[in-house]
């Protein structure tokens, strides 16, 4: 045998030495197989990086922004962050809790009302009820909040306003924020139409692409930076950074992040299909498929061959079309995205028998962030047509976000 055979076969023999370790690991450790990326080492996400805020909670009375995804990793499992912080002696007096609740069991917009956590017996006070932002009477006697809320990386997912809405309340009351950092699932890209100020709300509070491109702390120092804090205000902010990521990097969420996003695939689909949230058509709530399918019952069935009926469910009581026929399509099997699709939204409107029943306009804009796009479909405008207008302010807002990046 020549010496460069002799070679190939040891590298092909270490090669399925290592995938045959791998394959183990993968069977032997599930949570680290869930939170395991195509990196060289594992994300660590802030939450675990306790040397480096522990230090900052020494006799303070500390409130928590926080839900279900607000855990700290371990090898067979993981806690949330208050149960561990509280194990560890910190001083939580109180939690605050975004849209879906603390334990993350509300429908989607469905309002909640403060409580105690039957768990730590800790008050938990509602920002997505009577208020979405902290009284100042809430956050009296707390010396620092922190924010740690796993987010998706689209302009509509309401963590994001809660986290501005928590600064601009810490920066009136002149509290230390700290922001623990989280990967951002569709964090390698940026796309969709730039909201218009004008219709700024709950949906999109500033000036962002539909998919921005950032962590929750790089977003929150953009939020600090670009002075989007009323007043001329400014956050005392402090970012925990996340260890060994990347933008490039597939983060597979081992905790759904709300109700009705249930994996990966409908998390790299929201983009897309989030936005007929504001029509008629269902997007798979009321189903076991949320944000992998679509289809309406008013729809042209003949050019279907994929059918559901949504039935109430977990996070969605009562879903669009429910228990009605939808004709539509399975997205269940799309590979990973890079990009907005509009395909599927067109491909809805262009085969809805009564045009008049397809937008709700007023939820539309507020989803899209600009009355644009609607005008855009209802003309007959090509997805390459309606892409190439955002082109302009996509790349003023890439210049903008370069700034604030933490990460590569």
């Amino acid at each position: 045998m020549s010496i460069l055979s002799i070679f190939k076969s040891t590298v092909l023999l270490l090669v399925l030495l290592f995938s045959s370790c791998r394959g183990q690991e993968k069977s032997n450790n599930p949570i680290a197989e869930n939170i395991r990326t195509n990196a060289v080492l594992p994300i660590e996400v802030a939450a675990n990086r306790t040397s480096q805020y522990l230090p900052l909670f020494k006799g303070k009375s500390i409130g928590i922004v926080a839900n279900q995804t607000s855990v700290v990793f371990k090898e067979d499992g993981y806690t949330h962050l208050v149960d561990s912080l509280l194990s560890l002696k910190v001083k939580v007096e109180k939690v605050f809790a975004p849209e879906h609740g603390f334990r993350g069991k509300a429908d989607a917009g469905e309002h909640f009302k403060d409580g105690i956590d039957t768990k730590t017996g800790l008050p938990i006070v509602s920002l997505y009820g009577k208020n979405r932002k902290p009284s100042n009477k809430q956050l009296k006697g707390l010396d620092i909040i922190v924010f740690d809320i796993q987010d998706v990386g689209v302009r509509f997912y309401t963590y994001i306003a809660t986290l501005q809405l928590v600064m601009q309340a810490c920066a009136e009351n002149n509290i230390p924020i700290l922001v623990l950092d989280r990967p951002n699932p569709n964090g390698h890209y940026v796309d969709g139409p730039t909201m218009k100020k004008e219709h700024a709300g709950f949906l999109g509070m500033t000036e962002i692409p539909l998919v921005y491109g950032m962590t929750i702390g790089e977003y929150a120092q953009m939020i600090n930076g670009e002075g989007w804090l009323e007043s001329g205000k400014k956050a005392d902010l402090t970012v925990i950074k996340l260890q060994n990521y990347t933008h490039n990097i597939s983060y597979h969420l081992p905790i759904r992040p709300s109700p009705n996003i249930p994996n990966d695939v409908s998390i790299n689909l929201y983009p897309s299909l989030g936005l007929f949230e504001g029509t008629n058509v269902n997007a798979g709530r009321g189903t076991e498929f949320q944000f992998q399918r679509y289809g309406a019952s008013f729809l042209d069935s003949t050019n279907y061959n994929f059918s559901y009926v949504p039935k109430p469910n977990f996070g969605s009581k009562h879903p669009k079309e429910e228990d009605k026929k939808c004709f539509g399509k399975d997205l269940s099997k799309t590979k990973r995205m890079d990009s907005v699709s509009l395909q599927w939204l067109i491909d809805a409107y262009t085969n809805t028998l009564e045009k008049s029943k397809f937008f709700k306009t007023d939820s539309f804009t507020k989803h899209a962030g600009t009355s644009e796009l609607q005008k855009q479909i209802e003309a007959g405008l090509t997805e390459q047509e309606i892409k190439d207008s955002w082109q302009d302010e996509l790349s003023a807002f890439k210049k903008i976000r370069k700034k604030y990046l933490i990460y590569d």
